[in-house]
């Protein structure tokens, strides 16, 4: 735990925040600045900073993070589409440096 990372603060309870979601190794927040009208965040429940500094032991977390898109998904209604982000640095829009991805769902989204 980082004391000065408000996604730990958010796991350890002590920041409020709508949770969806959580099992042993993730939990799934609502995004308080949502791009689609489906936006959660999942966030492994131990402190990475990014996909940079990730070690094998890690691993497994980022499994998770992965199934538990799959469990998100299978709760969407029609052909059940999402998209998933994962910023990995300040220059492509990374804020919170703890590893995260953006599960995004419920418009049509054509960029890139």
């Amino acid at each position: 735990m980082n004391k000065d990372c408000i996604f730990c603060r958010i796991i350890a309870g002590d920041i409020p925040a709508a949770i969806v979601d959580q099992n042993e190794d993730v939990i799934v927040i609502e995004d308080i600045h949502p791009k689609a009208p489906i936006h959660y965040l999942i966030i492994p429940k131990v402190h990475v900073e990014s996909v940079q500094t990730l070690e094998q032991k890690d691993s497994h977390y980022v499994a998770g993070m992965m199934m538990m898109a799959k469990k998100l998904s299978e709760k969407l209604s029609g052909d059940r589409s999402f998209r998933l982000i994962m910023n990995n640095g300040s220059g492509v829009g990374q804020s919170v440096f703890h590893l995260h991805c953006h599960f995004l769902s419920g418009k049509k989204m054509t960029d890139f």
